[in-house]
């Protein structure tokens, strides 16, 4: 990661770490009314490599980056106590006129 005059540069390797998988829920279908999209993110990533790696790997202009860390669940499997994985989430809010069609790979 790299700093020139405010943008951040990521390399292609790194932006495939960063955007691990769309998030695909009845409330990620309500916010792309609005031009906005969900993805699980990395832990460690930044909002400048998440807006970075979303505007690299899409070819989309990002404009607002949202993140939030959802901690995971205790929840019982097979009577066993368990913990679901943490995780962190980024909501991409979307010029006007460009999309992401999470259906299809990268």
């Amino acid at each position: 990661m790299k700093r020139r005059s405010g943008k951040v540069s990521v390399t292609k390797g790194r932006m495939y770490e960063i955007i691990r998988a769309p998030v695909i829920t009845e409330k990620s279908t309500i916010i792309s009314e609005h031009n906005q999209v969900s993805f699980k993110v990395a832990m460690d990533a930044t909002k400048p490599e998440i807006k970075a790696a979303i505007e690299g790997l899409f070819s989309v202009k990002v404009m607002a980056v949202n993140t939030l860390r959802q901690k995971g669940k205790l929840k019982r499997f097979r009577g066993i106590l368990g913990k679901q994985s943490d995780y962190k989430k980024a909501i991409i809010t979307l010029a006007d006129g460009d999309s992401i069609d999470i259906t299809t790979g990268v």
